[in-house]
């Protein structure tokens, strides 16, 4: 028997309409390693965007660093972390010499033999084979040319990424095969998979450009025992598999992902026969979203507020009313409380200004996509023009995401 922990999209140091959360990402941590005791795991996976940013504070590095300390000195014998499209490659990558003598193995970037971890245990013996694929950048499997369709571009794009997991998956085959053959193969990976699941504001980005961020289950060898995917902050499976699954983000990343149940994946393997079972992490901190009419809202608000437990909220007025005065009576319901209001948004104002070609709206209200929609509206630029743009402009977005790489 050997029991591995998937978690995934931590995204230390992300914060909520300008509200910190340090406090909320050490409880999870604690809470972790605490479920690493307590279920005696043996290995932990952590599948990408360890950081939400890639030059994280010196807080969130510390959260980080100071849980890596803690599990070294745990019954869990391993730690094995790739890198995101968050994620810094040369920052994640820097120590890991040294974490490797405490077993702890960071993949910030692409090397097909690196990537192959053979995992021991006690006495020496091979326990685990992982394959620690890391994200994949565009340029790291795909080489563009000059005249390439979008097209052209999206199958050698999904040819590269088939083509990476091959190879590093047939490595691992064949040190499974010298090892004996009867231990579990598992792969890891930070990609969006088709027909996954996302909740609005979560701020899942696209991978790549338009539709080209969605690729196929069957990109993945079907030996692998167990596939520990990140990138998606709701759990879930791919194509309906027990075996292939996204953990899902720890915490809840935005309002929209406020009623979701968040979990960890617990995989216990019998010889090389995986089961998966879902730990619930608890909620650190009540996030709602609050709508309704005044009186409906005012309710609510003093429900929270009589908790005495924190809570942070977004406010969804949606009356009929004029309410001139909102965020003032909003801010007076909540005096002298635990509750924190975040966000205002006036839905009736909201559909007046979109009557007058939005003039009402805020960039926090939109996407960078729907910014750049307002532009080209803006400057009646004909719609015939405008699929072309979006896809360029979409392509312009994820090569400035990456510049962080490319500077390294």
């Amino acid at each position: 028997m050997i029991k591995l922990l998937h978690t995934s999209d931590w995204h230390l140091g992300r914060s909520l309409y300008g509200r910190k959360r340090y406090d909320e990402f050490r409880a999870f941590l604690d809470w972790l390693a605490a479920r690493l005791v307590s279920e005696s795991v043996d290995v932990l996976l952590v599948a990408g965007d360890i950081f939400d940013s890639s030059t994280p504070s010196n807080r969130a590095q510390e959260l980080y660093y100071s849980f890596l300390c803690r599990v070294s000195e745990s019954p869990c014998r391993h730690v094995v972390i790739i890198g995101g499209n968050h994620d810094s490659p040369s920052l994640l990558n820097a120590p890991r010499e040294v974490l490797r003598f405490l077993d702890i193995h960071i993949i910030g970037s692409i090397s097909p033999a690196d990537e192959v971890l053979v995992l021991k245990d006690e006495g020496g013996r091979a326990e685990m084979i992982v394959c620690a694929v890391p994200f994949l950048r565009d340029r790291d499997v795909r080489e563009a040319r000059a005249g390439e369709t979008l097209e052209d571009k999206g199958r050698k794009l999904v040819e590269g990424i088939a083509a990476h997991y091959e190879e590093v998956c047939a490595i691992a085959r064949r040190r499974r095969a010298e090892e004996g053959g009867n231990i579990p193969l598992v792969a890891m990976g930070h990609l969006f998979t088709s027909g996954g699941r996302t909740s609005e504001s979560d701020g899942v980005r696209d991978l790549y450009i338009g539709s080209l961020a969605h690729l196929d289950g069957a990109i993945f060898p079907d030996y692998i025992d167990y596939l520990a995917l990140g990138h998606l902050h709701i759990s879930q499976k791919v194509g309906g598999s027990q075996t292939r699954r996204y953990s899902g983000s720890p915490l809840p990343m935005g309002f929209g992902e406020a009623g979701q149940e968040k979990s960890v994946l617990l995989v216990t393997f019998d010889g090389a026969s995986p089961s998966v079972a879902a730990l619930q992490v608890p909620h650190f901190l009540t996030l709602e979203t609050v709508s309704g009419d005044m009186p409906a809202i005012l309710e609510r608000l003093g429900q929270l507020a009589r908790r005495e437990q924190p809570a942070v909220v977004e406010v969804v007025y949606e009356g009929e009313a004029l309410a001139a005065d909102l965020q003032h009576q909003l801010q007076e319901a909540v005096t002298d409380s635990c509750v924190d209001i975040l966000r205002i948004v006036n839905r009736r104002i909201q559909a007046r200004s979109l009557q007058q070609s939005q003039p009402g709206e805020t960039l926090a209200e939109l996407s960078i996509i729907q910014v750049f929609d307002r532009c080209l509206a803006a400057h009646h630029v004909p719609e015939e023009q405008c699929r072309d743009l979006r896809l360029a402009f979409r392509e312009a977005v994820a090569s400035l995401d990456q510049d962080d790489v490319r500077a390294e």
